[in-house]
């Protein structure tokens, strides 16, 4: 049989990776000015639908990884969430055609108080639709990161397998953002929600027609976070027993070679206590008994590899809070803002953040192509993934910066023309003011979001590695959730944004959120000076070329 897995695959796995994240860029990302056209849903509620259901999107993973992980493997729950996404659209593609799924349309030039609003029946179609394709795209989307990377067994192709992953992530949203976005405007919605399911059916074609060539790993059986609880469990019950020196009193992988034994670190020696035999809990095979009364060592490796970490999790979720800031304020603004391109064409408000997705996929390109290699040229090593994810930090910091420039200039040109009462008026500026910190975000994401991915993957225990993607997905998941809480309190207690922005200040927000991100970035720098790598053996695939 000839050996399965390899760069062979890549072609399948990135194509169901095209076709979700260009229905992804085609719905998710052209939802507010959908919402705000057709359901006649305020700016500022619009904004705050849009980073409910792309923080969804984010933390519905984590329950798909770990679907993968224990029950059905990566390759049965991308295919499923491919038909939960297709699903979903049919639910909006039916809203779109509809009028009575939809309220009254407002009529331009009108009191927008005297639009319809949409009935609790209409909201509760729309949302229902919303939820499925947020966990079709979800799920689908971060189990195809870690059905790729097993495929290869280097950490320098893996690495490169998430650059890749990414990049066509970024490209396909920013494609399908301004290609559904002027087809939605121009042919109607039901249109554009029915071309970003067709492109999503299409790639999971692709994907299923490579089935024969795919290294598929075996389920664990049982949920592994299982495993890890009981660690905890058997720790606290051991807790009054005396730590051994000697490795032989420490419980094993049944059947393991005495060459590649598992040494119980000294970092939370408390959780070794979880390993350490006493009389009767294991057969005379060396069986365990009862997994609840004796863990072994690698279970309690894993635990505490989880647990270093943490922290360094925890420092991404506030890195993407620029990240949704930007995506949603920066429509606000474009809204406003002058869209000409030439004297006869115009760019959709919505095509805006392409911008972002430019910014991501240049730099994704460079890095592996020029950067990386010349970085390891004269450093005689390559850069290490906190070291890409530390740039991606400065980065976003610094777009915050510029974002909070433009705002003001923007402010500036709304009270030289009087435009402060007028929210309907296009303030003479051109939206292409709004593209240098929109690149910037882009370039901040080139260098974290595929360093975090593979990072996580590299440093997850084995039988975790779907979780490691769905964790990532849950940090930038919080940050939505951050990010929506942030424009909540500031709508609250501050009058920095109204629904009329003209008469806010926006700048404000991107400074709050620059000064957050430089103390994350401050607690990031701690985090990866104390990290130490876990050490992994490597083993090539005999005959695979490097991917080119």
């Amino acid at each position: 049989m000839a050996k399965k897995g390899g760069w062979v695959t890549f072609p399948f796995i990135i194509a169901a990776n095209m076709g979700v994240t260009f229905a992804y860029g085609g719905m998710v990302f052209n939802l507010m000015v959908y919402l705000i056209q057709d359901f006649n849903i305020k700016k500022i509620n619009a904004a705050q639908i849009f980073t409910v259901v792309n923080g969804c999107i984010q933390t519905f993973p984590l329950l798909g990884a770990i679907i993968a992980d224990s029950f059905l493997g990566c390759y049965s729950v991308i295919w499923i969430s491919s038909i939960i996404l297709s699903l979903g659209t049919l639910f909006l593609v039916i809203i779109a055609s509809f009028s009575k799924l939809k309220p009254m349309k407002c009529v331009k030039g009108s009191d927008p108080n005297l639009c319809g609003t949409p009935s609790s029946f209409q909201l509760g179609i729309l949302y229902t639709s919303l939820a499925l394709v947020a966990f079709g795209v979800g799920v689908k989307r971060y189990n195809i990161g870690p059905m790729g990377a097993s495929q290869l067994n280097t950490r320098k192709q893996q690495t490169r397998f998430f650059n890749w992953y990414v990049f066509t992530m970024y490209l396909f949203i920013g494609i399908s953002t301004i290609s559904i976005g002027y087809v939605g405007g121009k042919f109607g919605w039901a249109w554009g929600f029915a071309i970003s399911g067709a492109v999503n059916i299409l790639g999971l074609a692709v994907y299923l027609s490579g089935t024969r060539f795919y290294r598929r790993s075996k389920p664990q059986g049982g949920s592994p976070f299982v495993a890890l609880v009981r660690v905890v469990v058997v720790a606290i019950r051991k807790r009054k027993l005396s730590l051994s020196e000697k490795m032989e009193d420490y419980c094993q992988e049944p059947g393991i070679d005495q060459d590649i034994i598992t040494i119980p670190s000294t970092f939370f020696r408390f959780f070794n206590r979880a390993a350490l035999k006493l009389e009767g809990e294991t057969t005379p095979e060396g069986l365990i008994r009862n997994p609840w009364r004796l863990c072994t060592v690698k279970e309690v490796e894993d635990l505490k590899s989880l647990i270093k970490l943490l922290p360094l999790w925890s420092s991404a979720i506030l890195v993407n809070v620029p990240l949704i800031i930007q995506y949603s304020s920066t429509l606000l603004q474009a809204l406003t803002m002058d869209h000409h391109l030439g004297s006869h064409f115009q760019i959709p408000p919505s095509s805006i953040n392409i911008f972002v997705f430019i910014g991501t996929c240049s730099t994704i390109f460079l890095l592996d192509r020029f950067i990386l290699p010349m970085w390891e040229k004269l450093n005689r090593r390559p850069m290490t993934l906190l070291q890409r994810v530390a740039i991606g930090h400065v980065v976003d910091i610094v777009c915050m910066i510029v974002s909070a420039l433009v705002e003001i200039k923007r402010l500036n040109v709304v009270k030289l023309h009087n435009l402060e009462n007028k929210n309907d008026s296009v303030v003479p500026m051109s939206v292409f003011w709004l593209v240098p910190g929109l690149v910037l975000s882009g370039i901040g994401e080139g260098f974290h979001i595929p360093g975090n991915f593979a990072f996580n993957y590299q440093e997850f225990p084995a039988g975790l590695k779907s979780t490691s993607n769905g964790i990532v997905g849950l940090a930038i998941g919080l940050a939505f959730y951050i990010g929506t809480a942030l424009i909540e309190y500031v709508k609250k207690g501050t009058n920095w944004m109204p629904d009329n922005i003209n008469k806010g200040r926006l700048d404000n927000v991107f400074w709050l959120v620059g000064i957050i991100g430089g103390i994350n970035f401050g607690y990031f720098l701690v985090c990866s000076y104390l990290y130490e790598y876990r050490k992994v053996e490597e083993e090539e695939i005999s005959g695979d070329e490097d991917f080119k």
